[in-house]
Formats: structure tokens, sequence, C-alpha cells
């Protein structure tokens, strides 16, 4: 099984968008193993947005994703990163497909509400980042064989 990390970012949070958005994970069968609210810090937000850092945006990126509660999770299940991209949507709203999550609640690409790792490699990093090993829990579901063949 694969995990991934995915991100309610501070506006989803301030819109009760939380719960829904772990809804949809579950409804769709996956299964939660890391969940942490926390306003995060900007030492973490620069590592966190690293790749982008000497770009126009980055003063922003942080800025933005410092100003209120976040609320950072790992998903486990068979192919869940690309899974967890596809729910999101694309990172513009505008552009994305309704029914999913941006496409659903957001409006302004600065404002999209989740951030999902994008890659195998990125979710490590971003698993790492925000959780200890011993924080993340495995657990058997009864319900799996209705999910896996």
């Amino acid at each position: 099984m694969e995990r991934t990390f995915v991100m309610v970012k501070p506006d989803g949070v301030q819109r009760g968008l939380v719960g829904e958005i772990i809804a949809r994970f579950e409804k769709r069968g996956y299964k939660l193993a890391g969940l942490k609210i926390f306003v995060m810090p900007r030492e973490v937000a620069e590592t966190h947005y690293g790749e982008h850092k000497g770009k126009p945006f980055f003063e922003g990126l942080v800025s933005f994703i410092t100003s209120g509660p976040v609320v950072a999770m790992v998903w486990e299940g068979k192919n869940v990163i690309a899974a967890a991209r596809e729910m999101m949507g694309a990172t513009d709203p505008q552009k994305a497909l309704p029914g999913t999550i941006r496409g659903t609640y957001g409006i302004d690409v600065g404002r999209n509400v989740v951030h999902g790792s994008d890659s195998p490699v990125s979710a490590a990093r971003e698993i790492a980042l925000f959780f200890k090993e011993a924080e993340l829990v495995n657990y058997n579901r009864t319900f799996d064989v209705w999910i896996y063949e």
C-alpha cells in the first residue's frame, strides 16, 4: 500500500471543510494513518515550499500557509497518490473539474483549499516533514476485503 500527504490549508480550515475532505477520502476507501491540526511555523513552511524559494510568489505562499491552522493528514491505499491528486483537481480551481475538491470549493489559485503530494518522492519528504514515524498508525480494517481484491 502507498501513502500520501494531504493538507487542508488555512482557507479550508476557516471555511469548515475539513470534515468534508476527510469524508471524501474515507468514502473512496482510503485509510487515514495520521492526522494533526496546527499553525505551521515559518521555518517549516519555507522547507515545505523550498523548491519555490527565489520565485516571486514564494513569500505569498509562506505567508498564507502560516496565516492560520492547517490540518495535515497521511492517507494510505492502493494508488493513493494519483487518486488524491485526481480528487483534489487542478491547482487552479478555475481549471479543476466539477466534483473535485478544488472544483467544488475553490475560486482563486491562491486559496485552493488543499495541498497533496505529487509523487512518491514528495509524499515521503512531506510525510517526514510533518509526522514522526511513531505518529503514524498501522491498523487493519475489517471492510478492506470489500475494497481490495
